[in-house]
């Protein structure tokens, strides 16, 4: 199972630093059945994408929580056994927990598969977004299309060879 764990820069440096992502359990998004009912979609890449998204949106709450870090969602995405990710059942289709999975325990990096980050071209969409969620968390209208601007920025794809270079150019 492909899971997409939301990260910051300085959270992709300390994972980069220790090995591993997190320390137990570990939030993450991946293809769930209700992401699948949600999204009525058989396509494997449209819902992995959804999952990718909703890890994005994971990520600019992480934003939020650290006034430190660079504007700039970034996502883990990583394979692990099916057994190893499980969702809340009790969460049905809730629409704030679609995709959302736990790991139990953390995440090795060499189980990462690639490393999804904004370009610096996004920064300031990314800035807004992080300084409207609590608005449109409370049902601001004006406030949510100003989150929802984030999307309007791809992720760029990286190897995990090149975390060294993502985390030396945040520090």
């Amino acid at each position: 199972m492909r899971v997409y764990v939301p990260l910051t820069l300085p959270g992709l440096a300390e994972a980069h630093r220790t090995g591993q992502l997190g320390t137990g359990p570990l939030v993450a998004y991946a293809v769930t059945p209700a992401l699948r009912e949600w999204y009525v979609s058989d396509d494997i890449e449209e819902l992995e994408y959804a999952a990718l998204n909703r890890a994005a949106l994971a990520s600019l709450r992480l934003l939020a929580a650290d006034a430190g870090a660079a504007r700039r969602r970034v996502v883990v995405a990583a394979d692990v056994s099916d057994g190893a990710a499980s969702a809340d059942p009790g969460r049905g289709l809730d629409p704030a927990a679609l995709g959302e999975v736990r790991l139990a325990g953390p995440l090795r990096l060499p189980k990462a598969a690639s490393v999804h980050v904004d370009s610096a071209d996004a920064e300031a969409d990314v800035t807004a977004a992080v300084e409207a969620l609590a608005a449109a968390d409370g049902g601001d209208d004006d406030a949510q299309f100003v989150v929802d601007g984030a999307e309007d920025h791809e992720l760029l794809w990286f190897a995990t060879q090149e975390i060294p270079n993502l985390v030396a150019a945040d520090g």
